[in-house]
């Protein structure tokens, strides 16, 4: 028996690749099938099973395709509606790969289709439980994207209470909890850093298996402080129940070099964005106009999805040498197939064509300090809500909103103030001030290193409070 993680840290996701006697199944697989495939021909193994936990709303995952390629069987859960073919596994049905049995455990919570798979080994032996978004280590599922007209998060709190203590908590301690997301995935609000744990753990550390909490204690601690959900959930949700593209075709369509003046027809479209993948600091210092940042080097397919509203927007890429295919690929992985192609040469040939650019003020947290001796300065923190209450700069002039709603709140900007923004480290800011700038907001200035170097200058903050008491 072989059982594999594959994570993906942009979207802190795992999916699963196992293995017993010449056969192989796949829980819950990203959008590009090629990994999967190419794991079960260096083995020499067929794909039986694509198991689904649930329909994912964070990423478009990779069933689809991946069963045209190879006739394995897709299985969701119990009444799961899909415009293609797939196996609806009933509560506690069973399925053979090779010498290992996978059982379908219906846990209704997150999503109303959701189900854990129980890995049986060899031996007969409970050994290890695929648990999607019902159960991460650390948290629990949130219970508010399946919400209709009759069915409240409240309602979907409750079945996910029921559904961790009558078919997860009561497995043996030592069976190995292999969750869908880590740290950093907006499908929890306390998501552990680590990926793989045991039950006995979680009953010990996780704060909604308490033996002792209440139906009622649960519901209102896993509803307490949930972030609005990115407005692609939706979208994504959409793809995988309805089907998409083979990630094939969208490379050929949009892993394509073009000529600058190709290119710059392009862009003058005004449905058409200009995405600029680079590092900041590359962006900062200079950038095609108009053009917004988000650097693969971050989180950037969860901010993608969170900051283009437009999932079939028509986009352009400037790209580091060598980078266009993975930039396509993580655009597809959050559904956004609609890339025309990138500048080929980068943005030095754009430069070299004497074609115009610009650029972003940035400054030192220590030359920060310096401009507020001489006047108040307007400050605008991007962080997400939980890291500005838990510590901030102090001061009447200090402006905050996560950049997840930047578009929701230009209304709140002033174009005649200046403002200094920041975020943790400087990657957020400098999409915020892309996104400022191309909305004609451009007196501005990034605060280089964020909140992190900030805190190492005499300015005033404020009390520092443990995120996890929030």
């Amino acid at each position: 028996m072989k059982i594999e993680q594959i994570y993906t840290k942009c979207l802190a996701q795992g999916a699963y690749y196992i293995e017993s006697n010449g056969e192989a199944a796949v829980i819950d697989p990203l959008r590009e099938p090629q990994p999967y495939i190419d794991r079960a021909l260096n083995s020499g193994v067929k794909i039986k099973y694509i198991f689904e936990t649930h329909i994912h709303a964070d990423f478009v995952s990779g069933h689809v395709d991946l069963a045209k390629k190879t006739g394995a069987t897709i299985v969701f859960g119990p009444n799961t509606k899909t415009t293609f073919n797939c196996y609806n596994a009933a509560d506690n049905e069973e399925f053979k790969i090779g010498n290992i049995t996978i059982k379908a455990l219906h846990t209704p919570g997150h999503t109303l289709e959701s189900v854990t798979y129980l890995l049986i080994d060899e031996n007969s032996k409970n050994h290890a439980i695929f648990t999607g978004d019902t159960l991460f280590l650390g948290d629990v599922g949130r219970p508010d994207l399946a919400i209709k007209s009759e069915l409240t998060e409240k309602d979907l709190a409750g079945m996910l209470f029921d559904s961790l203590r009558s078919k997860i908590m009561n497995l043996e301690d030592d069976v190995i909890v292999y969750p869908s997301h880590g740290a950093g995935s907006a499908c929890g609000k306390n998501l552990s850093k680590e990926t793989v744990g045991t039950i006995g753990e979680q009953k010990q550390t996780n704060y909604a298996l308490r033996s002792e909490m209440s139906k009622e204690e649960f519901v209102k601690e896993v509803l307490d402080g949930i972030s609005p959900p990115p407005q692609y959930f939706a979208k994504n949700a959409l793809l995988n129940k309805s089907g998409y593209p083979d990630l094939d075709q969208v490379l050929v369509s949009g892993n394509i070099p073009l000529a600058i003046d190709v290119f710059e027809e392009l862009e003058n479209d005004n449905k058409t964005l200009v995405l600029d993948v680079r590092t900041q600091q590359e962006f900062v210092e200079n950038h095609i106009p108009g053009s917004i940042f988000i650097g693969l080097n971050g989180g950037f397919a969860p901010w993608v999805g969170a900051l283009i509203a437009n999932i079939t927007q028509p986009i352009l890429l400037v790209v580091p040498e060598g980078k266009s295919e993975e930039a396509v690929t993580r655009l597809a992985r959050v559904g956004y197939d609609n890339t025309l192609g990138y500048l080929d040469g980068g943005i030095e040939s754009w430069i070299n064509a004497g074609k115009r650019t610009d650029q972003i003020t940035s400054i030192s947290a220590n030359e920060f300090e310096q401009h507020t001796k001489n006047k108040p300065v307007h400050v605008l923190d991007v962080r997400k809500d939980g890291e500005y209450r838990s510590m901030h700069l102090k001061g009447e002039t200090v402006q905050h909103f996560a950049l997840d709603y930047i578009n929701t709140q230009l209304d709140q900007i002033n174009s005649d103030q200046k403002y200094y923004i920041h975020c943790a480290g400087g990657y957020r800011s400098v999409i915020a001030a892309s996104i400022l700038k191309r909305n004609g907001f451009h007196n501005i200035v990034d605060i280089a290193g964020g909140f992190t170097a900030l805190k190492k200058t005499a300015l005033e903050v404020s009390n520092y409070v443990c995120p996890s008491t929030l």
